[in-house]
């Protein structure tokens, strides 16, 4: 993990997306214990892997690279103990399932308090559900910003914009102090060049592009994200295409002899293209209104 410290120790200061993790981690711990000792040892498996996946590697090392690349050593360093710290809570839940690899691996991290160098995973005390590791308000807050994000970043690429095209991000909300704690991340994670919090709507709402999520809603010049021409053009020849296909289709189904020999099965997957194809066609036409205002 490249770590710069000798001993894994959770830091005073917490950031909104540290306690976000480490509340998580906490329930985590709870429900696979639990599950362990009712002998539910695939569903206790499948939490772990679930975590991991979605929780650790998809969202929080995401979240906390511009923290490890950044100058704030203050943070840099609070957010790699917390990094170090989720880790070997993982590998000790992760223990039972593969004590082999995850001894290799703790054997080659820093040490939490109590713990000596020379010492086992297999000896080290099994993780606990701890209520100071509990941030209810902190992780639903942050829920409501990782929606904001994935909703920014599901319209982007329904609109065909790649990542490296960034673009002013406006985010109205009632809730504005989230949203500023969450600045850092926001910022690289929905592609922005800048990032405005404001409880105010943008004044001229025209060229925007809106995204309503559970608290905020997002505004994005469209013309920061695509070339409007060229994007319409596009989605002009789509729809050509679509109905040409609809044309096919429908006059093969038009053909009795076609209908009257062929096996069901192959009726009936023309028939599902008909309905794709309508359904292709009324996205292109929505897609193609939105962009013209």
């Amino acid at each position: 993990m490249n770590l710069t410290i000798d001993r894994c120790a959770l830091p005073e200061k917490l950031e909104l997306e540290d306690k976000w993790v480490l509340t998580k981690l906490n329930t985590l711990i709870r429900e696979v214990t639990e599950n362990l000792d009712s002998f539910e040892i695939g569903v206790a498996s499948a939490k772990v892997y679930d975590f991991i996946w979605d929780t650790y590697c998809d969202w929080y090392i995401e979240l906390t690279k511009t923290r490890m690349s950044g100058d704030d050593q203050e943070s840099k360093l609070a957010a790699e103990n917390v990094l170090c710290y989720v880790l070997i809570e993982i590998l000790k839940l992760l223990h039972p399932f593969m004590p082999f690899i995850t001894e290799e691996i703790w054997q080659t991290l820093p040490r939490q308090a109590g713990e000596a160098a020379n010492q086992f995973l297999m000896t080290s005390q099994w993780p606990v559900y701890d209520e100071k590791l509990n941030f209810p308000a902190e992780a639903e807050a942050m829920e409501s910003v990782m929606d904001t994000i994935r909703a920014i970043r599901a319209r982007r690429a329904e609109m065909n914009v790649p990542p490296s095209r960034k673009a002013e991000l406006i985010l109205k909300t009632d809730e504005p102090e989230t949203y500023r704690q969450a600045m850092h991340f926001i910022t690289r994670l929905a592609y922005a060049s800048d990032v405005t919090v404001s409880a105010d709507a943008p004044a001229q709402l025209d060229g925007q592009v809106s995204i309503v999520t559970r608290k905020a809603v997002a505004y994005i010049p469209l013309a920061e994200l695509v070339d409007v021409k060229a994007e319409l053009e596009r989605i002009a020849k789509e729809k050509e295409k679509a109905e040409n296909g609809l044309r096919i289709t429908e006059g093969k189904l038009k053909n009795e002899k076609f209908v009257a020999n062929a096996p069901e099965a192959v009726v009936n997957v023309e028939r599902e293209k008909i309905a794709k194809y309508k359904e292709l066609i009324a996205k292109l036409e929505e897609s193609a209104k939105a962009m013209q205002g």
